[in-house]
């Protein structure tokens, strides 16, 4: 196994960690986004079964993406899964509680002719499909702030923290950011399934997640470079090849220093500025009638939010803010070689199947979705 070094694994490993986080904004940004709109721009009970149609042959499947960065992160980063889990538990059992309303709103929704048991359950679909986009966009806004845990000499993490010192103004913002831009994303997803009033209405619908959103954006933005103390490594305090112990490094802390990478390397900041011209882009291509190009752009603006939080945290995965000696980075944080090196095998193999079988999916069942295919399917269909 020497003929791929230790350090470059680890690094291949926060970029496939990236781009499975990505892979879930985009992927489930879609029947989230679409679950969060549906009380507000479907006016009856067959608008409503338009909507949630839309994404009815893709929605479990579109979690894959969440569960595989969930357990990519118990397998590659089995410190950073112990303590954030242990630091965000009640934040973690809020998502899966809300998560509980997803498949059992859409098998049981329709069921019943009865517009009290659907109109519940179009707002079970809602929370389960708002809460979790929340907190995670929370959780993110706290990695820059840093979380209170700390290392003791064996390595067994303390969290000092609670629930509510999660839901700071910043991480709020975040959180904003989050919902956003995946009801943007639904939107311009229900805008290539839809047609009529309902199309009409989606399309307001974007517009006000893309203010929503962009402005957020660069309210964080600006909360990151102003006042937010970032987090830096002092040279020679880490060995990238070596075994994985956090206690080893020096960490200093300062304002601004989360735009490190940044001024480093200032190529990077296309990264931001491609997050606002895809997603204004997107939005103009959905006033054009340019559907199919709008979502994509919308993909690659979400892309660039998730990137550009990812660059300006790089090397950093769990910052401590009690004792910053103890944060995790992705050279102190990971599996063994050989585990990670397994692993990036199987990926290699399985994920692009995923995405095969997944564009195979979507090619099959493409086209609009219309309240007349709801009434001719009545019996068939969620």
């Amino acid at each position: 196994m020497q003929w791929i070094d230790y350090s470059v694994l680890r690094l291949i490993w926060w970029a496939l960690l990236g781009i499975l986080l990505i892979g879930f904004a985009i992927m489930d940004g879609q029947d989230m986004g679409m679950g969060t709109l549906l009380p507000f721009v479907a006016k009856t009970d067959t608008e409503r079964r338009t909507l949630i149609n839309t994404v009815a042959p893709h929605w479990d499947g579109n979690q894959v993406w969440f569960i595989t960065g969930g357990a990519s992160i118990f397998a590659a980063w089995p410190m950073v899964y112990a303590t954030a889990f242990s630091g965000f538990y009640w934040a973690m059992m809020a998502v899966l509680w809300a998560l509980f309303f997803r498949p059992v709103g859409f098998d049981y929704r329709s069921k019943i002719h009865n517009p009290r048991w659907r109109q519940s359950w179009d707002w079970g679909i809602f929370i389960g499909s708002f809460i979790p986009p929340v907190i995670f966009g929370v959780a993110f806004g706290n990695l820059f702030l840093g979380l209170p845990f700390q290392f003791n000499d064996e390595l067994r993490s303390f969290y000092y923290g609670s629930f509510w010192q999660l839901l700071n103004p910043f991480a709020l913002i975040c959180g904003l950011v989050s919902i956003s831009m995946m009801v943007f994303h639904g939107a311009i997803y229900l805008n290539v399934r839809t047609d009529g009033q309902i199309q009409q209405r989606v399309r307001k619908a974007a517009a006000l997640a893309l203010v929503v959103c962009l402005s957020a954006f660069t309210f964080a933005g600006v909360f990151i470079t102003q006042d937010i103390f970032g987090y830096g490594l002092i040279e020679g305090s880490y060995q990238p090849n070596a075994m994985s112990d956090p206690l080893l490094k020096e960490v200093y802390t300062a304002p601004g220093l989360w735009m490190r990478n940044y001024y480093l390397y200032p190529i990077l900041i296309l990264v931001p500025f491609l997050a606002y011209v895809s997603l204004l882009g997107a939005w103009l291509l959905a006033k054009a009638n340019k559907n199919h190009c709008a979502f994509w752009c919308s993909a690659a603006g979400m892309a660039c939010i998730v990137l550009t939080a990812g660059i300006a945290l790089f090397p950093f995965l769990l910052p401590s803010s009690i004792d910053p000696r103890s944060s995790l980075i992705i050279w102190d944080a990971s599996s063994s070689k050989r585990t990670l090196l397994v692993m990036l095998i199987v990926s290699v193999i399985f994920i692009p199947l995923i995405v095969t079988y997944t564009s195979w999916c979507y090619h099959v069942l493409r086209g609009k979705i219309t309240p007349k295919f709801i009434k001719d399917n009545d019996h068939n269909i969620y």
